[in-house]
């Protein structure tokens, strides 16, 4: 599959949690222990906002992220108080950027880690849902960015959690009309500049992992030593596929079926239940 990550808070240089942790995304993008597959090779992505920007930045490339130059040198100068990073290990759909996570559109971003089974018989009927005004600005073969648009089809601008849910509740009909097995693992992404918000939920089975930060004000009173926590605020929050390290207390498993929202004053943690559109 692949593995992400979301941080939002204080302003913050890239490179700090893409390359400088331990068990960094980059790290994971060769030796990952809890997907599907160690390496996740098949391309990645970065998208970022910035102060007087409407929309977000996106970079994507198809080769690994563990040697691209380009991907190291934005790290290293770009900062921002939100931004996404994902690394892509390919469940066949083509290597090619338009493939690459995380995907835009107007404000909002999007990634996910997982997959809808029976993609290739669903995707057809998948496609004729999309909102004609919206299905222009699909640009590549993945199950990943048929959900984002799905989900924008079925409101997620106005109501993002509704959105993602109507989204999963029509795959399933879906492939119930199909007699398919259960369609869903996924854990997603999705942010527009101002909120982010944070999906893990299967349709069967455990979902794929994902871990949120503790809060900063604990974490420093855990870690005192660590520098990284000096310089964040109490809002700073980060969202991953795994830990990016092994300090105790620091990360805490997202509960199976269940999203977050990671917004200015109190986050919020919510059952998640498919809906029908």
């Amino acid at each position: 599959m692949c593995r992400w990550l979301a941080y939002s808070g204080t302003p913050l240089v890239l490179e700090e949690v893409l390359y400088r942790p331990k068990h960094s995304l980059i790290d994971q993008s060769l030796h990952a222990k809890m997907g599907v597959e160690t390496t996740n090779g098949d391309g990645f992505g970065i998208g970022w906002y910035e102060e007087h920007a409407r929309t977000p930045a996106v970079f994507h490339d198809v080769g690994p992220a563990w040697s691209n130059r380009n991907l190291r040198e934005i790290a290293g100068h770009v900062r921002a108080p939100l931004f996404f990073a994902h690394v892509r290990a390919s469940t066949g759909t083509a290597v090619q950027q338009t493939n690459c996570h995380p995907f835009r559109h107007d404000r909002w971003i999007w990634m996910h880690n997982g997959a809808i089974a029976g993609f290739p018989v669903l995707r057809r009927a998948l496609l004729l849902a999309v909102d004609p005004a919206l299905f222009p600005s699909i640009e590549g073969s993945t199950d990943s960015e048929v959900m984002f648009y799905l989900a924008l089809t079925f409101g997620l601008a106005d109501d993002p959690a509704g959105g993602v849910a109507r989204m999963v509740g029509f795959v399933e009909q879906l492939a119930r009309e199909h007699d398919l097995a259960p369609p869903l693992q996924m854990t997603i992404a999705v942010a527009d500049g101002e909120q982010l918000l944070a999906f893990r939920y299967a349709s069967a089975g455990t979902p794929r992992s994902l871990y949120y930060s503790s809060r900063v004000e604990d974490m420093r009173a855990l870690h005192p030593d660590t520098d990284f926590l000096r310089g964040v605020s109490d809002e700073t929050r980060l969202v991953v596929s795994e830990p990016l390290g092994d300090l105790p207390g620091a990360w805490n498993e997202v509960p199976a079926n269940s999203y977050g929202v990671v917004q200015e004053g109190h986050d919020r943690l919510r059952d998640f239940r498919p809906e029908m559109p």
